[in-house]
């Protein structure tokens, strides 16, 4: 049997940690922070945690 690909998209966007949480970056953090407000900011800056069930979906994508 063939070896699974790693998912180019989901390798991008997230990575695991230590103990196998799935951590992701939120988004609309790139540009124009003159129109944002601070608290949005400080917000959208801190990387998330996924949820059980969505984690259990991307480490397949990612070949865990």
């Amino acid at each position: 049997m063939p070896k699974n690909k790693t998912h180019s998209g989901a390798k991008k966007r997230f990575t695991l940690t230590g103990t196998g949480k799935v951590k992701y970056g939120h988004a609309m953090n790139v540009h124009k922070f003159e129109e944002k407000s601070g608290s949005r900011k400080r917000r959208v800056s801190v990387d998330g945690i996924l949820a059980a069930p969505d984690a259990k979906r991307v480490k397949k994508l990612l070949g865990k």
